[in-house]
This record gives C-alpha cells, structure tokens and sequence, in this order.
C-alpha cells in the first residue's frame, strides 16, 4: 500500500463529520467468514450457494435451506471480529455522526462495538416466519419454542416454516433499513468503502450519492472492485491492516 493514499485518506478523515461507511463480504473474511463466492467444502461441496439462498429454493426444499444455513451458523460462530472491525467501532466513537451500513449478516461489527448498525442483507442469528405473518418481518425466538422433529420448525403464529432472516437473491432489501442507508450516503461529507465488490445493488449504488455531491470517496479493498475506479482513494491492502492505521492517525 502506497504510504501517500494513506496519508491523503487521513487528511480526508480529519476533516470529516459525518461518516457513511459501506462494509461487505471483504470484512468478514478476514475473520474467516466464507464469502458466497468461496467453494463450499465437505457435504456441502456439489451445491451452488446462489441456486440455495433463493425463495423458491426454499419452497422446493426447506430442510436442505434450513440445515445449509445451519452450517453457515457454525461457521460464523467460530468467527471473532478482526482489528478493522474494531477500528471501525472506534472511529463511530471517535465521530458519533458515524453511520455503519452492512452487507454481512454475521453481526460481527455489533460484537466489536459498534452501535446502530444498519444490516441491509438481515442477520443470519435471527430466525423468521416464511410467510410473515405478523409483519415483515415476524421473527421468532427458537429457544421458546416447544420441542419439534420437523425440519426446519413451524412458524408458532402461522405454522409456516421458519426460516433465516436474511436477504435471499430475488428479495427485496428491508425498505426502513435501505431509507436509513440512502440517507446517510446522501448526507455524509465522506464515503468509506471497505471490503465490498461493488457487484451486489442495490448496495453498490450508495458509495454514488456521495461521489455525485462531491463527496470525497475512500474505498479500502486488498482487490480492485466496481468502486474502485471510482474512488478518491484506493487503500489497497486488507481492512484489518488499512483502519487500525487511519485510527491511529486520527488520534495522533
């Protein structure tokens, strides 16, 4: 990483208020998260992770859906937050108008401390009617549920099938949650994109509401990414490297 994009990033980053950050599937690797784009090993090796997180995937097979996302489960509960998660949760400290917009679902950022984040793409923990029942979405406490054999359980309102909370390809993105995202992209005076490919919309539309203002736009990324050409600066080398450093020069 060039010594002159950092220090040109931290000049940026003094001068900033009020903060949009964009976090993806980059981020979580780091602390071992597999990305969707990462081969599945073991049982799970001959399935395409885009052809199972699908409603209609669901509907055809819910016990498979339901025992994938169990594996997803395990694996990011073995996960820990990493140094740029933490640096993040510091710099929401350091600038209180911090706003933290997430694709990942594995609330990895909430366990480093950060507050109010804003998960686009749900939260893999949390558990939901299929059907919605009561609302979108109508989520459910497994641990209150009675004992059952069926996989994956009933809805305890509807008896329709539980299922993740999380955004499957041809949902929709929670409408509140997008609101809140847009609004900060198109109020901040910095975009910060760290560990995004800039492929997913409507996500990737966001670090644009800030650049179309002037907006001064730093994306952090090991790769080069949609964003990339984009981009003011370019922090080329991992998250849990880049932050640690910016907030250690925030404070100096």
């Amino acid at each position: 990483m060039d010594d002159y994009a950092l220090k040109a990033a931290l000049v940026i980053l003094r001068a900033a208020q009020r903060i949009a950050i964009l976090s993806g599937a980059g981020a979580s690797k780091e602390s071992g998260v597999p990305t969707f784009r990462d081969a599945m090993d073991g049982l799970w090796a001959k399935y395409d992770p885009t052809q199972l997180a699908t409603p209609q995937a669901f509907r055809a097979n819910p016990r498979l859906v339901w025992e994938w996302y169990a594996y997803r489960r395990d694996l990011v509960r073995q996960a820990r937050p990493n140094p740029g998660h933490y640096a993040l949760a510091q710099l929401q400290h350091l600038r209180p108008q911090t706003v933290l917009v997430t694709q990942n679902v594995d609330e990895l950022h909430e366990q480093a401390g950060s507050h109010q984040v804003i998960h686009l793409h749900g939260r893999i923990f949390q558990t939901k009617c299929f059907a919605d029942c009561r609302g979108s979405p109508t989520l459910v406490d497994e641990d209150a549920l009675p004992p059952t054999e069926v996989v994956p359980p009933p809805c305890p309102h509807c008896g329709a099938p539980l299922r993740p909370n999380v955004v499957w390809f041809n949902e929709a993105l929670p409408i509140e949650a997008l609101q809140r995202a847009y609004d900060a992209f198109a109020t901040c005076d910095l975009a910060l994109v760290v560990g995004t490919s800039g492929l997913v919309h409507p996500a990737a539309g966001l670090p644009y509401l800030a650049k179309q203002r002037g907006v001064p736009l730093i994306e952090v990324n090991p790769h080069e990414s949609a964003i990339t050409h984009q981009s003011d600066i370019w922090l080329d080398a991992p998250a849990g490297e880049v932050l640690p450093r910016l907030l250690e020069g925030l404070r100096a």
